[in-house]
């Protein structure tokens, strides 16, 4: 078994589709299924099942799955430590991050980063925070940047910024005044447009409800969305409101195509995820200082935007 051979097996596996793959790891999709029937011929099991013009896993391929992304990890864990003997000349940084972070406020560090350290690749993925937490057990992330909280023993998490949520609707909508409402409002007076489950911000804003005494099951939830922009499209569509960050709404509420109502969501932390048994390497080391230095970019600025002046 080479190398080569379980990076094509995870990228396959990954994705369920060869031809997608095969872009990931830079080869043909005839040479990417050639890798993986070699693999099953020479071992004799079966990683994939074909179906139609599908391909799925096999009970055997999900249980090999976990072994190849370890064996992986602990390769790039090498890659590594020979990028730090180079004074981060060379080398990869693999950064898993939640939505708001990877739209908004992770972009300018990860500049800054490669004006300083040109010769590393950042590898970024994007979930939504129980995801992210997911992978930096995994090890399949050095770096986890995530909204929501986690509560996972083998991380240690660290605040780096915060963030303020807004609850966000049309110019038509009766909330669209600003005027102050009360908590029971939030479940009689409206139908809801949600981020999806395990997301940072469906989390933090559901906390909130329930520091106001209001059950989040309550809500008339008519749609849920696994991205930020998604929200957004369909509360200028529709008579709904959402729970959104201002760092996404800002510009939105700034024109004045979305209002922000009355509804004190408070704050919320960006936080730095890192795994507390593995080595943290140099390169990633030194993103964690960026975040730090880039603390408060976007609460300063939305901010003074969150309620409307009398």
């Amino acid at each position: 078994m080479t190398f080569e051979q379980l990076q094509i097996f995870v990228a396959v596996a990954e994705r369920e589709h060869l031809t997608q793959a095969a872009a990931v790891v830079g080869r043909t999709p005839s040479a990417v299924s050639s890798a993986i029937k070699a693999l099953e011929t020479y071992y004799g099991v079966e990683l994939f099942h074909r179906v139609g013009r599908r391909i799925e896993l096999t009970r055997v391929g999900n249980v090999f799955l976990a072994e190849a992304r370890a064996t992986l990890a602990r390769v790039r864990s090498a890659e590594t430590m020979l990028s730090e003997l180079g004074g981060l000349r060379r080398g990869a940084l693999a950064i898993h991050a939640s939505q708001t972070i990877a739209s908004y406020w992770l972009p300018p560090v990860l500049m800054r980063f490669h004006e300083r350290y040109p010769g590393i690749t950042l590898n970024l993925t994007v979930g939504n925070t129980r995801q992210v937490a997911e992978a930096m057990v995994e090890g399949t992330a050095e770096v986890g940047l995530v909204e929501g909280a986690v509560s996972e023993p083998a991380l240690s998490v660290r605040t780096v910024d915060r963030d303020v949520l807004a609850v966000v609707v049309a110019p038509g909508h009766p909330w669209a005044d600003g005027r102050r409402l009360d908590p029971e409002a939030l479940a009689a007076e409206s139908a809801w447009i949600m981020r999806e489950e395990g997301s940072g911000t469906r989390t933090a804003f559901e906390s909130a409800l329930l520091n106001m005494g209001v059950d989040p099951q309550t809500l008339n939830v008519v749609l849920s969305f696994p991205s930020n922009e998604a929200v957004l499209s369909a509360v200028r569509s529709g008579p709904c409101a959402a729970a959104v960050s201002m760092a996404a709404a800002g510009p939105l509420v700034e024109r004045g195509v979305l209002h922000v109502a009355g509804v004190d969501l408070g704050a919320r932390a960006f936080s730095l995820l890192r795994h507390r048994e593995r080595r943290q390497s140099a390169a990633g080391t030194a993103l964690e200082d960026l975040c730090l230095e880039a603390g408060n970019v976007f609460q300063s600025s939305a901010a003074p935007h969150i309620f409307p002046r009398p």
